[in-house]
């Protein structure tokens, strides 16, 4: 198995966007336990990262494997428990409200005739969404991540047909919605707001974002506060006060995507102007 299975079941809630609509994380791992037949409101959209999971649904059994990811429909019933007598079986699940997998798709609500899919691109970001999430669910990280992935999964793997790819005046909107990130970078507004002031779904603005920037709104804005916090190190603050003033949760964060921008640590790198300067 691709990781120890033990029982237990860790629950995270992001926030799609500061002040948004909720959407729960699910971190779970077990040897023996077997879930009673129930239902969700929301579409549930699993990956299976180690074992294997045995679910009853609509009159049948599907068998996950390390890789493959289960999507089941709002309201269905279904059971799940240990694939076999050895190896239990691990998952990460989230619980989307159904109009975010209708965003960027045409008519009903999505429906998916298979719940079992091999996908492994997509499997691996949700996976990997879903694990930095968990450890720091940041409103517009999964308002920029999140949506976007599970509109990727109902025009590939529904029944529903996708919306136009093309959104007219991209290059401007993306500009647009840079400076409003910049402009309120301690506490951005969300990205469905800004997509209502522009007229568009939100699924339009993070397409014409991400073609026009190359990344999503988040990313952006995180390598638009390292810049500010850089200059904010070099005039003498440290990591911890630094953090807070531009939009970071904390210096963990900050630290983070330091590391990624800049390939140092704040300390490390406020240390090292420091002493160029001795």
């Amino acid at each position: 198995m691709g990781e120890q299975v033990v029982e237990q079941a860790l629950w995270t809630r992001a926030r799609l966007g500061r002040c948004g609509p909720p959407l729960d994380l699910l971190t779970a791992s077990f040897r023996r336990h077997v879930y009673a037949p129930h239902a969700h409101e929301e579409y549930t959209v699993g990956v299976c990262v180690g074992g294997s999971e045995v679910i009853d649904y609509r009159g049948g059994h599907i068998r996950t494997g390390p890789g493959t990811i289960v999507v089941l429909d709002p309201g269905e019933m279904h059971t799940g428990g240990p694939g076999d007598t050895s190896g239990g079986y691990a998952y990460r699940a989230l619980y989307a409200e159904p109009s975010l997998l209708a965003d960027g798709t045409l008519g009903d609500l999505p429906y998916f005739r298979e719940p079992l899919l091999d996908d492994p691109e997509l499997a691996a970001a949700l996976r990997l969404a879903h694990t930095d999430l968990s450890a720091c669910p940041d409103p517009l990280e999964a308002e920029s991540r999140l949506p976007w992935l599970l509109t990727a999964l109902a025009r590939r793997h529904s029944t529903a047909r996708p919306v136009s790819d093309l959104i007219p005046g991209a290059g401007m909107i993306a500009l647009t919605v840079r400076d409003r990130l910049a402009d309120e970078l301690t506490a951005p507004p969300t990205l469905s707001s800004l997509a209502a002031d522009l007229g568009l779904s939100r699924y339009q603005l993070l397409r014409a974002f991400r073609t026009t920037m190359g990344i999503p709104p988040y990313a952006w804005l995180a390598q638009y506060r390292v810049t500010r916090a850089r200059a904010l190190l070099d005039s003498g603050l440290r990591p911890a006060e630094v953090a807070p003033l531009v939009g970071f949760a904390d210096q963990a964060h900050l630290t983070r995507w330091f590391r990624r921008v800049l390939g140092v640590t704040p300390a490390a790198y406020r240390n090292s102007v420091q002493d160029s300067r001795a």
